[in-house]
């Protein structure tokens, strides 16, 4: 017989099947020899009180034998002489759309401008290193899209957006831990994503796919509203009337092309700021209320959410026991973002700290119509550039320098590989957003007492939120609202935020895509 139980109990009993199984028994009046396994559902931590609890939701098997089902993959079909779907893009939003096409009988021809997860590292390096930015192949661009080398968080908030527990299963599938289908806050981590990545590849390409890197699309042939084609760089075509564009938020030249080819697409509003980095311990004594941070407790995570002169001011991708990472897309430029690796070991933790942008706020760049926002972002990341000595060393500044407008006079080191610069943040940003940060802050210090440090360091800027455009489609077809066969999708397009939403938002537009073929 199977009985559920959403029970709150320490860390310590949380983390030890024994002491879980006795607790049951005795609460529950189970004798403790009919009870065979304790199945963990549901996790999460309850940090609000000064005892933490663990707040677990159970399916306890009495006098029956627990019987794991595993995880297995859908029977993809071969698809090697299917209807074709052109997918633009091997981020999550591409590879999974990619993956529910063969599901659904078509053949995906996937063409990623960045290099294959593997190979994609070297590129990496070179910006860490040597300051040197690959435009097509960067911490955004490749092989998996910004998340493979940026945490591989797969929290979201977007339930409605379809089934998230299916988008965890294939990950499962293909090759990730089952407690991500346990855990509140589901994490993969940065060391263990390139692996899974590669195997969904590997998938599509036995099952009849194509996948194919360093193939940047540079045009649509667009006839009587209808998409006809793809041209690559090197000036060859691909005839097709079925597009996914699922290129991501960072893919500037996709909105150019869309833009000068008069495409509808629409300026959409979204928050830049800084990336934060304190020590982890910091942030466990403060989260926890601990000096030390036990051996049962995972590194804390924090989520702030205020509001600053009339703004919303937040904690974003938020990486415990995490790094900051150089995450530009082109030279000239400089961006932060950040990651955790699986076991979120490393002894620093970091969050973008962001505020909310109005449509208004870009009026300044109104002569690039719907890109406007997107020059205001390309506006900021330049100043940053150039400030901080034109190459990858960050524009940077101590938390309580920042507030109180004072250059720092030196910096520590941070997880930040490129380099520091000291900089007044007031050089970065347009006064708005300076004064929100210098405001928001000190109240961020009201919620979570010993934030406001000057041992935390300030990196600027944090400005791939989201995307600053949108793509706009009807939302009955899921194709542009414009032009026939064209779908735009994900992050990119400006309906998702993360993995696992772009994760969906791809399967559904391979859906829709589909539908028009089968």
């Amino acid at each position: 017989m199977q009985h559920e139980f959403t029970i709150q109990v320490s860390p310590e009993i949380a983390s030890n099947p024994e002491q879980l199984k006795q607790m049951i028994s005795s609460k529950n009046s189970i004798p403790i020899d009919e009870i065979r396994y304790v199945e963990i559902v549901k996790r999460s931590i309850d940090a609000r009180q000064k005892a933490i609890k663990v707040n677990l939701k159970l399916k306890v098997y009495v006098q029956e034998d627990f019987i794991g089902q595993p995880i297995e993959l859908p029977d993809y079909p071969e698809v090697t002489n299917a209807p074709e779907i052109i997918i633009i893009g091997a981020g999550p939003a591409g590879l999974f759309a990619a993956l529910r096409c063969i599901e659904l009988g078509c053949k995906p021809i996937v063409l990623e401008r960045g290099k294959d997860v593997r190979t994609r590292r070297r590129d990496l390096k070179a910006i860490n290193r040597d300051h040197i930015v690959n435009e097509d192949s960067n911490y955004c661009f490749g092989e998996g899209g910004a998340g493979t080398y940026s945490d591989g968080k797969l929290y979201t908030r977007s339930k409605k957006r379809g089934d998230v527990h299916r988008i965890l299963e294939l990950l499962v599938g293909f090759g990730a831990t089952d407690q991500i289908l346990v855990e509140a806050h589901p994490h993969i981590g940065t060391n263990k994503l390139p692996e899974i990545i590669s195997t969904i590849r590997e998938k599509i390409i036995e099952r009849g796919g194509e996948v194919h890197f360093e193939t940047r699309v540079v045009d649509f042939e667009i006839k009587n509203s209808e998409v006809k084609g793809v041209t690559l760089l090197d000036g060859s075509t691909i005839a097709t009337n079925k597009v996914i564009i699922a290129t991501g938020h960072s893919a500037r030249d996709i909105f150019e092309l869309l833009y000068q080819k008069k495409i509808v697409i629409e300026a959409k509003p979204f928050a830049l700021g800084v990336r934060v980095e304190h020590s982890q311990q910091l942030i466990d004594q403060i989260q926890y209320s601990c000096t030390t941070r036990g051996p049962y407790l995972p590194p804390s995570p924090y989520s702030i959410v205020k509001q600053v002169r009339g703004r919303g001011m937040y904690s974003f991708c938020m990486c415990p026991g995490g790094v900051i990472a150089p995450c530009a897309t082109n030279p000239g430029e400089v961006v932060t973002n950040g990651w955790s690796p699986s076991k979120r070991d490393q002894s620093t933790a970091n969050s973008g700290i962001v505020v909310e942008l109005k449509l208004e706020d870009f009026k300044a760049f109104e002569e690039y119509g719907p890109l406007s926002a997107m020059y205001f972002q390309k506006s900021i990341e330049q100043k940053a550039w150039e400030v901080g000595g034109k190459s990858q060393r960050v524009p940077a500044q101590r938390l309580v320098d920042l507030v109180e407008g004072k250059l720092s006079n030196d910096l520590p080191n941070t997880s930040y590989k490129p380099g520091l610069t000291s900089v007044d943040m007031g050089q970065v940003f347009p006064e708005f957003i300076h004064r929100t940060l210098q405001s928001g802050f000190k109240q961020f210090d009201q919620r979570m007492k010993g934030y406001l440090t000057n041992e935390a360091v300030v990196h600027a800027p944090e400005s791939r939120t989201s995307s600053p455009v949108r793509i706009p489609r009807d939302w009955k077809t899921l194709q542009h609202v414009q032009i026939k066969g064209l779908y735009p999708c994900g992050e990119g397009a400006g309906y998702a935020g993360g993995i696992i939403s772009a994760a969906i938002d791809g399967e559904k537009c391979a859906e829709a895509c589909a539908a028009t073929i089968i």
